[in-house]
Order: C-alpha cells, then sequence, then structure tokens
C-alpha cells in the first residue's frame, strides 16, 4: 500500500485521476493545445498527492510530458492529424499511458489488493 500526503482515500483521488484522463481526452481534440501546461501542473500535484513526491508514477509522468513535446515538435501538422486517424498514437499518448496505469494502481488499492512497484 502506498502511502498518501492526502487526506482523500482511494476512491476519490481514483475518480479524480479518471476525470483527469477525460480531460486530457478534450485537449487531445483542442487543436490550439492551449491549456496543456494548466492541466499538466494540476495533474503532477495531484499525483504527489496520490503517491507522494518520489513516487515511480510521478517520475514516469514528467517524463511522458518530455517525450509527448518532443513528438509535437518533430511531427508536422498534417502528420499529427493523419497518424491519428491510423492508429498511431496520438501526441498525448504517453501521458494517457501513465495517467491509465495511475488508474489501475488506485483501483487496486480501493479493491485492496494492489502492488504498485508491479505495474512498473
Amino acid at each position: 500500500m502506498v502511502k498518501r500526503n492526502s487526506t482523500c482515500g482511494p476512491a476519490t483521488l481514483l475518480d479524480r485521476v479518471r476525470t483527469q484522463v477525460h480531460k486530457l481526452d478534450s485537449l487531445s481534440l483542442s487543436e490550439d493545445g492551449r491549456g496543456l501546461e494548466e492541466f499538466d501542473a494540476e495533474t503532477e500535484d495531484l499525483l504527489v498527492e496520490a503517491f507522494g513526491t518520489a513516487s515511480e508514477s510521478l517520475e514516469a509522468y514528467k517524463y511522458a510530458t518530455v517525450g509527448d513535446a518532443e513528438r509535437m515538435t518533430n511531427l508536422a501538422v498534417p502528420a499529427q492529424a493523419s497518424s491519428s486517424q491510423h492508429g498511431t498514437p496520438g501526441p498525448l499518448h504517453h501521458r494517457r499511458q501513465i495517467l491509465e496505469g495511475c488508474v489501475s494502481i488506485l483501483e487496486g488499492e480501493h479493491q485492496g489488493q494492489a502492488d504498485p512497484s508491479s505495474l512498473y
């Protein structure tokens, strides 16, 4: 079980991380990309609250933001649209993977059977 910095229980944190996944869906549909920095800051705060400042989840999310930023910089806009249509991961793919992993960890904790280290 992960030691929490939060007074929220795993169920509340789980709902909040799921909400972030839905927000990410909205951001990936927007064409101007505004709000991504705010989203990342909010997500990092949530991950600190859920898993602590030295967590693998937080570190992985920070690396994911770097990887996604590189993808967005290196792809031309038409290529980004094309890749989404052909099943290639979109520019926010890494963030999504990390957040979905966090959902899995919290679901397991909520059910009382998590081993957070086994998901990385």
